[in-house]
């Protein structure tokens, strides 16, 4: 899901380009082989049981976080037990056979940290966000609840998940919406299905599912622990070697095999649903990292067409013809698979849906049929970068981002994000939009209002699921409630399709 999924535009404000700026200048006179990059600094091993570990000294603040990465979302479910991924970390909370319910987050609390988690389409990350002082109390809970999964409580656990997906989608028409429009865009892979599982299958799952589930997929061989801070990272490699080397391995976790077949044709649904506003989503099929000529390039797109109010569909569809609330476009290149280039909108009362959606695909033309300016090219260009390197201010999106990237191959990854935006031409977003943002590869899903949406419908912010509420990483971490959501990671989309808000898009670049 999105993590608000909108993974979309973080904005970095003026104040800050002139110093981006000159950065930026003093780096494109070294080649990339030779830039000093966040890779650099990293301290990597991996154990005998095949457990990943990355450290980074980060001396800004006396703080640091840990995260313990499972190579496992809803993309390895089966139909009929869809929902189980996020159960069962709903369900990592729920004790072990050393640890009451709830007593992990309560010993972090009393340590002065906090911890949270969040289920997506691909991968399932639990992290903590304390003092560095108190770093051995989340590598010692976490080693825990690896090799001590003994849940209590299964059918109260299950029922919560349940109203979840009532208030996450059921009573929410925007996501609702997402996730028709992504199940129709999916025939053959498992993003048909949302990260929070079909309410049927979640109904139907037991303990004995879940149990099984935790043992082949919740072991070393299958996880990848980040741990950034104020710390000595040789200290910190030897008491995450010495708390996890010694837990042993499931079994081999099965391969994701299934491929989406390429559309030929068009596709649209309709929901009807109480809602304020009509509303739509429509997602073209594209790829992700593993093609990044295209990938990049699809980022620039994603940026030219809804970032800022001076970008196409804001300018045109917002502020000149006032035809919509707000408008987003949104592109995640780091799903595990090739995934989705969204186009959302919530429409004014009183227009035709219809007519936006004949704006939208004459903005979406034009950028086909014509090459865009070199000044926008590269306004979208810094606002990609700019965002990349501020973010690296947050050692929860440093953590983030060497996670993912170490997931999807290899965390030296992350180095090569600036200069492969730099090397995008306008020629290059133009060859993309050709031939991915084109009606036959395009599944179209149309929100029809039924009824005005009551005040205590709606749940809440749609997006990866996580085991509590969330916060602002880029906040001071609050006394109490949860911590950092990916939510504001930059460049990471995680995996899932937009809601139709932009407000979280917005809070993304």
């Amino acid at each position: 899901m999105r993590c608000d999924k909108s993974v979309g535009p973080r904005r970095v404000r003026s104040a800050v380009f002139a110093i981006f700026a000159l950065a930026l200048a003093a780096a494109t006179l070294i080649a990339p082989p030779a830039r000093a990059g966040i890779a650099d600094a990293v301290r990597y091993a991996k154990l005998k049981n095949g457990l990943q570990v990355i450290v980074l000294e980060n001396h800004k603040a006396p703080v640091a976080t840990f995260n313990v990465f499972y190579r496992v979302g809803s993309r390895n479910e089966l139909f009929g037990m869809t929902g189980i991924s996020h159960l069962c970390e709903h369900l990592m909370f729920r004790g072990t056979r050393k640890l009451a319910p709830e007593e992990f987050s309560n010993i972090i609390q009393e340590s002065g940290g906090e911890d949270n988690a969040f289920t997506t389409e691909d991968y399932t990350d639990y992290f903590e966000v304390i003092n560095q002082a108190h770093l051995d109390v989340p590598i010692s809970l976490e080693a825990d609840r690896m090799a001590n999964f003994a849940p209590k409580g299964f059918d109260s656990e299950k029922a919560v998940v349940m109203e979840e997906r009532r208030l996450r989608t059921e009573d929410n028409p925007e996501d609702a919406l997402q996730e028709m429009t992504q199940a129709a865009a999916y025939v053959a892979h498992p993003y048909h299905w949302p990260v929070i599982g079909w309410m049927n299958d979640i109904r139907g799952l037991t303990l004995a599912d879940a149990m099984r589930y935790h043992a082949i997929y919740y072991s070393p061989q299958n996880a990848v622990i980040v741990a950034v801070g104020d710390f000595d990272g040789a200290k910190v490699m030897s008491e995450i070697s010495g708390s996890f080397g010694a837990i042993p391995n499931g079994p081999t976790p099965p391969p994701v095999t299934e491929i989406e077949p390429p559309q030929q044709g068009g596709r649209r649904v309709t929901l009807r649903h109480a809602a304020n506003l009509p509303a739509f989503a429509e997602g073209f099929h594209t790829p992700n990292f593993a093609k990044p000529n295209d990938a990049f390039a699809l980022e620039i797109a994603s940026e030219i067409l809804s970032d800022g109010k001076s970008s196409r569909l804001y300018k045109d569809l917002v502020q000149d013809k006032q035809m919509v609330i707000e408008v987003s476009a949104d592109y995640d290149m780091t799903s595990f698979d090739p995934g989705l280039f969204w186009v959302s909108a919530q429409i004014r009362p009183g227009v035709k849906t219809d007519d936006v959606l004949a704006e939208i695909d004459r903005q979406i033309a034009a950028l086909r049929d014509h090459p865009v300016t070199g000044k926008e090219l590269q306004k979208a260009k810094n606002l990609e970068q700019a965002a990349f390197v501020f973010g690296q201010d947050s050692i929860f999106r440093e953590a983030m981002l060497l996670g993912l990237y170490q997931m999807l191959g290899n965390y030296r990854m992350i180095d090569q994000y600036l200069p492969q935006i730099d090397r995008v031409t306008a020629a290059d977003v133009q060859r993309v939009a050709k031939q991915y943002l084109v009606d036959s590869n395009r599944t179209l899903g149309v929100l029809v209002p039924t009824g005005v949406l009551r005040h205590e419908m709606g749940g809440g912010a749609g997006g990866a699921v996580h085991h509590a509420p969330e916060f602002d990483p880029t906040a001071p971490p609050p006394r109490s409630g949860a911590p950092a959501s990916p939510t504001a990671l930059a460049p990471i989309r995680a995996a899932a399709a937009p809601a139709i808000r932009t407000a979280t898009a917005e809070a993304l670049r």
